[in-house]
């Protein structure tokens, strides 16, 4: 399932967030992260999947 969620990080960071974690911190920080630059929410999200 977390191979899944990673696909889903890369091509749509805020989505493999919110599968993992939820509507949160975590998934406002990756919106924010993702509408500022798409690599740095691919990173967010790929470091919230491994970590949770």
């Amino acid at each position: 399932m977390d191979l899944l969620r990673i696909l889903l990080a890369i091509l749509l960071p805020p989505l493999g967030v919110f599968l993992q974690v939820g509507i949160g911190k975590h998934f406002w920080i990756n919106i924010l992260l993702t509408i500022l630059g798409f690599v740095p929410g691919i990173i967010h999200a790929v470091w919230v999947i491994a970590k949770y």
